[in-house]
């Protein structure tokens, strides 16, 4: 629901390097969550990247990593079934899950990390099994971020869309069933089309997975052959007919369901408190990372919503459907990795046990997606791997002490520890003073020759075109005076066009020494600046170290002059201490743009 594929900048940035592979590991005396089945106690063996013993008896061999499993449990490396993947692909290993299944993704960043699996080269991130681009219809849910996909609209052209998804590499395919919200409609495609699409994708012995948001449409989705449902829906409790109905519909078609409880909720206005507030956890995450967590599509809180989510799983639960893990991070209120340990708890507060939430986590989703080498701890396994302190078995909380991750037999505490310095050094106390702001806090300084500013190296042109992108913008400094001093200002002719996947072109500040060096810009809390042009909307966009896709404040440029006031903390996960760059940009909607700017200024009030 809503990925925010909209921000899909350096949509591939990799992790840190350790070890190629990590020979033989001995996990001594756990008790062992086999995917299925708890075991009391038993010893794993791992050599290089596979298990070799599920239920090792004897001596060490030489050589060998010895793990103390007492206290502890040991289960498989977590599978998230259902992920918006765009960034921070090594982010879900810091919390145990070594697997995503993405609903929806840039066809180059689904492309790259397969090639790095098929190398057997993704030791540092998460895999990931893509469905690439969805199945949608013109102008419905997935064609609002800013990126041109193909879409859908007639049943005759469903083999070949599908077809070309799979060409691109898509694992399976994924369509939208998508009516919107009252007052705010969107265009879906037609049932006879959804029926079209799932026939052509079991055509090619691929799984159909269908996007719903209500009963209804949950219902036709079954009837017309779905494999699975991308989440429930939120509501008061359904009837004792309806519930029925539905659930043995699920059991007839032998379909599995993704709840994904945790963007369920956040539509509902709450938040993953249980994981935020777990000082361990969140001392795994960067503030721009941290930042998702904070807020949620609902602004109030109206946790009756969650009834028939919370109705249904427990349901579904007792009737032996098989439920998977997912949790969409990717949109507010979730993040990747963090949130399949909330998404399992949701699931057992609805009634799972934690048995039943933790093969929701391994091999639900690995048997429904058909991924022979994971979910399980097995002879011939992959060795994705995680261990906790506790039993996690009768407490889900114990998901939380993690004592040791391992990816393709790596273990991943060096990149865990790598996360845990860069997140102190990120939150340490800083002992330098705020730059000091120019009287008056005027950062623009335009002239005929010049786009000065008193402070960092100024003002220059700001387009999509360094990341492959066609997008151009042209500036010129007006020969009319408009402000204090004198002061002229600087028009801004963008021209946004597709060729990126979030197209934009406008003005961009440095107020660092050098291009993207941070400034420390805590001595002011607004930005100001007067503005107008063509009617439309425009977006400023900061960065600060650490974080590679603006946060953004949108704003219009009216036919008159106008000052527009943006308050810093409305620039949400942005560090004022480390800005690299402000931005003032049209886009991503593809087309011309024409405002001027002046007196642009930072200031206390």
């Amino acid at each position: 629901m809503n990925p925010v594929l909209s921000k899909m900048l350096f949509a591939c940035g990799l992790g840190l390097s350790i070890p190629a592979l990590a020979d033989t590991w001995l996990i001594r005396d756990a008790r062992v969550f086999d995917g299925e089945r708890m075991h009391a106690k038993r010893s794993v063996l791992v050599k290089d990247d596979k298990i070799v013993d599920a239920d090792f008896r004897g001596g060490a061999p030489a050589g060998a990593h010895i793990v103390d499993g007492a206290g502890r449990t040991l289960l498989p490396g977590l599978i998230d079934a259902h992920v918006h993947a765009y960034r921070h692909f090594e982010l879900p290993l810091m919390f145990g899950v070594t697997t995503q299944i993405d609903m929806f993704t840039g066809v180059a960043a689904m492309q790259q990390i397969s090639a790095k699996m098929r190398s057997n080269d993704n030791r540092t991130q998460a895999d990931m099994y893509s469905a690439g681009t969805l199945v949608t219809a013109p102008g419905g849910h997935g064609t609002e971020y800013g990126m041109a996909i193909p879409t859908l609209t007639r049943p005759e052209e469903a083999q070949a869309f599908v077809d070309a998804r799979i060409a691109e590499g898509s694992y399976f395919i994924k369509i939208v069933m998508e009516p919107g919200r009252p007052g705010h409609a969107t265009p879906t495609l037609d049932l006879p089309t959804v029926k079209a699409v799932i026939a052509a994708t079991h055509l090619r012995g691929k799984l159909a997975v269908v996007h719903v948001s209500n009963l209804a449409d949950a219902r036709a989705a079954l009837e017309a052959g779905a494999d699975g449902l991308a989440h429930l829906f939120n509501g008061e409790r359904l009837s004792d007919a309806e519930l029925a109905g539905f659930v043995k519909l699920v059991q007839q078609k032998r379909a599995f369901v993704i709840p994904t409880m945790s963007v369920l909720e956040s539509i509902v206005g709450m938040r993953e408190d249980d994981v935020t507030g777990d000082a361990g956890l969140a001392a795994l995450l960067t503030k721009e990372q941290a930042a998702p967590l904070k807020v949620t599509y609902g602004q109030q809180v109206n946790a009756a919503l969650m009834a028939a989510p919370n109705q249904v799983v427990a349901a579904l639960g007792k009737a032996g459907v098989p439920l998977l893990a997912g949790t969409d991070a990717g949109n507010s209120g979730t993040q990747y990795g963090i949130s399949v340990l909330h998404e399992m708890r949701s699931l057992v507060q609805a009634g799972l046990t934690p048995q039943q939430a933790l093969a929701a986590a391994t091999s639900a989703p690995a048997r429904a997606f058909k991924l022979a080498d994971r979910g399980r701890i097995a002879k011939g396994y992959k060795a994705n791997l995680l261990l906790v302190q506790g039993d996690a078995g009768s407490d889900i909380g114990a998901l939380h002490h993690i004592v040791e991750v391992w990816k393709d037999g790596d273990a991943v505490s060096p990149l865990r520890k790598a996360q845990l310095e860069k997140v102190a050094q990120e939150l340490a106390p800083r002992t330098q003073p705020p730059l000091a702001l120019p009287a008056g806090g005027r950062i623009s300084q335009f002239s005929a020759d010049k786009l000065a500013s008193p402070i960092g190296i100024g003002w220059m042109p700001s387009t999509d075109q360094f990341a492959g992108g066609k997008s151009s913008v042209e500036l010129k400094v007006q020969d009319a005076k408009e402000g204090e001093d004198g002061q002229r200002p600087l028009a801004v002719n963008a021209k946004v066009q597709a060729g990126f996947a979030y197209p934009w072109a406008g003005l961009a500040f440095m107020p660092g020494a050098q291009i993207m060096q941070p400034a420390d810009l805590r001595g002011a809390k607004v930005l100001r600046f007067r503005v107008k042009g063509d009617g439309q909307r425009y977006n400023v966009g900061i960065l600060s170290s650490g974080i590679q896709i603006p946060v953004n404040q949108g704003f219009e440029a009216s036919a008159e002059w106008k000052e527009v006031a943006l308050p810093f903390d409305g620039f949400k996960g942005i560090d004022f201490g480390a800005v690299t760059m402000i931005a003032f940009n049209a886009g991503p909607k593809v087309g011309e743009y024409q405002f001027q700017i002046a007196d642009v200024r930072l200031v206390n009030e």
